[in-house]
């Protein structure tokens, strides 16, 4: 189970393979960022879209085309990339998700994951893109199912 949507997941997957793939200055494609990842290729090639036209990810077309980040996207924060496909829900909504959940009217998990959201937003926030391109690239992580 994920605290992110699926979209999410794969957004995230895709921006940190296309990070590791493209450290050199390589581009990479769609095809090859859906199988690096375990990602249906049509839903990706959404996903990627939507990034691209954010800045969060880079693309060029042609022949020596594809998806590729540069050292502006590489220090954005994950917190760039969450946002983007699903919204601050996960950063203000209530953990049962009850839509009159707020502070004078608290749910019973109210306080606790209050501190959850916020822990989990300064670690996104703190979290650059490119943080994990080294332990991908030493083999120390991974990021198929």
């Amino acid at each position: 189970m994920s605290i992110f949507s699926k979209t999410c997941e794969y957004a995230i997957r895709a921006v940190f393979f296309i990070a590791h793939r493209t450290e050199s200055g390589d581009r990479v494609g769609i095809k090859e960022i859906a199988t690096g990842i375990s990602s249906p290729e049509h839903f990706l090639a959404k996903i990627l879209q939507d990034l691209s036209r954010r800045g969060i990810v880079k693309s060029a077309k042609g022949p020596n085309g594809g998806f590729y980040m540069d050292e502006q996207t590489l220090r954005r924060p994950l917190v760039d990339v969450v946002e983007a496909v699903d919204g601050n829900g996960l950063f203000v909504g209530c953990g049962l998700g009850l839509v009159s959940c707020s502070e004078k009217k608290p749910c019973p998990l109210h306080a606790e994951f209050a501190v959850i959201r916020k822990n989990i937003h300064q670690m996104l926030v703190k979290t650059s893109i490119g943080d994990f391109t080294e332990d991908l690239n030493l083999g120390i992580t991974n990021l198929k199912k």
